[in-house]
Order: C-alpha cells, then sequence, then structure tokens
C-alpha cells in the first residue's frame, strides 16, 4: 500500500521505455537517489546510451509478457512510458499507434495482475483534451482527442483504472504536457517544437510557425516533470486518479520564438505558414491537484529551461557558439 515505502527507502522499479528522452532521465535520477532500477525499451527511438550503468537495461517490447514476467518480480512500482509518440505519424498510422500504445498497456497491466505488482504510474498526454473553451484545463474536463495519438492515450488511461479497479492495482495518470528539455528526440520528420526551433535559432537557419503563431501551449521542463514522477510512486490517496503535469502557464508559439531568438542571439528568418494546421488554439494545464497530492511546484521558468537545454545538450554545442547579445 502506498504508505508502506519512505521515498529515502530503496524501492525496485520497472520502467517500460526507460531508453527514451523522459524514461531516461527519470531512471537515472532514481538510480542516483538508490533505488534499483530496471529498464525495458525495443529501442524504436530510445538511446541506451542515455541510462546510467547503475539502470538495468533490457532491449524487448512491452508486448512480449513473458519478458515482462521476469522482470516484475520483486517490483514494487512500475512506470509505463513505453509508447510511440509523434501526432502527425499517428495520423498516418492509427493500427500501430493502437498495437503499441493501447496494447502495450493492456499487456503491462496483465502482467502486472499476474505478478502481483501493487502501483503503477502511467504517463498519459495533455493530448486527450483537445481544443477546450474553459481554461486552463482540469481533470474535470471532457476529453476531446483530436488525433489517434490523442484516442491512444485516453484510452491507455481507461485501461489502466479499470484492470487496476478489478485487481486491486494502485494506479495513476499523469497528464504531461509540453515536456522539453536537454536530449528530447528531434527526429527528421515532425520533430517537436522546442529542440527543433533551438536547433535553427542556433544555426541562424529558418523558424517555421504554423498558423499565425498565437496558438498557446503548457511548456514544462524535464526535470519538473521527473519530480512529479518520482513523488507520484509514493504520495498517499492517488490511486485510481488521473493528474495533470504541466507549468500552469501558457506561451504563444510567437512568443516562444521571441524567447528563443533573445536568449541565442539568432538572426533566424521567421517563416509563418498560414496553411499548416497548428492544432489546438489554447493549452494551459491546471496543477492544483497536483500541488496537493504530489507536492508539485515547477521550479523552471521557460527561459532558464531553454537556457538549460543548451548548455546541458551536447548537439547544440556543434552548432554556432549562442550570441548573448540582444537581438538588433
Amino acid at each position: 500500500q502506498a504508505g508502506k515505502w519512505g521515498v529515502e527507502d530503496q524501492m525496485n522499479f520497472l520502467i517500460t521505455g526507460a531508453a527514451g528522452f523522459l524514461g531516461s532521465a527519470l531512471a537515472n535520477r532514481l538510480a542516483r537517489e538508490g533505488h534499483q532500477v530496471r529498464g525495458l525499451d525495443d529501442l524504436s527511438t530510445g538511446n541506451p546510451q542515455a541510462l546510467s550503468p547503475e539502470v538495468l537495461f533490457t532491449r524487448g517490447d512491452v508486448n512480449d509478457r513473458p519478458k515482462l514476467w521476469t522482470l516484475l518480480q520483486d517490483v514494487d512500482c512500475v512506470y509505463h512510458l513505453a509508447a510511440r509518440v509523434a501526432v502527425p505519424e499517428s495520423i498516418l498510422y492509427p493500427r500501430e499507434y493502437n498495437a503499441t500504445n493501447v496494447g502495450g498497456t493492456v499487456s503491462l497491466m496483465e502482467a502486472m495482475r499476474d505478478v502481483g505488482v501493487r502501483r503503477v504510474v502511467f504517463t498519459s498526454s495533455g493530448a486527450v483534451y483537445g481544443d477546450q473553451q474553459e481554461q486552463p484545463l482540469s481533470e474535470d474536463a471532457r476529453p476531446n482527442p483530436r488525433s489517434p495519438y490523442a484516442v491512444s492515450k485516453l484510452a491507455a488511461e481507461y485501461y489502466v483504472r479499470t484492470i487496476g479497479d478489478l485487481w486491486g492495482i494502485e494506479t495513476v495518470s499523469l497528464r504531461i504536457f509540453n515536456v522539453y528539455g536537454p536530449g528530447q528526440h528531434l527526429p527528421p520528420s515532425h520533430p517537436p517544437v522546442i529542440p527543433n526551433f533551438l536547433r535553427q535559432a542556433m544555426r541562424d537557419g529558418t523558424i517555421v510557425v504554423h498558423g499565425d503563431g498565437s496558438q498557446t501551449r503548457d511548456y514544462v521542463f524535464l526535470d519538473d516533470v521527473v519530480s512529479a514522477m518520482v513523488a507520484a510512486a509514493t504520495a498517499p490517496d492517488i490511486g485510481q486518479r488521473v493528474i495533470n503535469i504541466g507549468s500552469g502557464q501558457e506561451t504563444s508559439v510567437r512568443e516562444l520564438v521571441r524567447i528563443i531568438l533573445d536568449i541565442t542571439g539568432s538572426k533566424a528568418e521567421i517563416i509563418n505558414n498560414p496553411r499548416n494546421d497548428p492544432g489546438v488554439s489554447r493549452m494551459r494545464a491546471d496543477i492544483r491537484l497536483a500541488q496537493e497530492k504530489l507536492n508539485y511546484y515547477p521550479q523552471v521558468s521557460l527561459e532558464t529551461g531553454l537556457r538549460l537545454t543548451l548548455e546541458r545538450d551536447p548537439r547544440f554545442k556543434g552548432e554556432r557558439p549562442a550570441r548573448s547579445a540582444q537581438r538588433g
């Protein structure tokens, strides 16, 4: 039960998707704090080099039940991060997204039931909300998913909670908003907005803004998200809940570009692409439940987080050195 472990006690964790951007940061943090951490990842996008040597890493698929049974032995809490996460890709390949994000979640919950693991922390997404009139977005808002990716996360949330209810497993789904930070995967097609804009700024390249740039997002720094996830492993009274994890602030894409140009001193060209769908118009997380249940208070402002990303991410080191001067 939740109160059994103090955070200072050593715990055994399994992290699926452990070699990914968020998974590796979480795994390394837990290992640094003295816990035993097992990681599972199929390495479709993950990088095992990102994991500290203390993390016991296994390459494998989250739908491989015998492998899950082995990895789940003596585990106190599972973090389920394994997922496909590119929204535009999900529109092209909804079946694959369903197989991994929904099917993989059901396989994991079934294996946890078989082995008798008592708690799972599932990483869901703010994308499940879609377009909403009411801002900030509270957990009570009726989901309005706009992509197969968002549908898959919502379906997985329901499976996690329902199987948890039926089998006495404590579950918590964290709806994580636009997380960014060093080490974020930068695929050639559909790269996440922040590392993509930073890369273009550092090269004095071209920053393409979809729509008119007035759409807002809740950008939250990696370290803050990891702190919330660590707290979710032992927090009491969060069974079967859904909790938003964001910064609680909204920033327009236009404002994001301005901050990036300021901190890099870049002379990048800004191009507006009015024909491209900019996605939902506004997103801002209501984080009061996370404050109450997880003692979650984000520490890193957007400007600081962007500077830390540039400093800590070796991929930006090879680019032109950032000029600290303000743009003229």
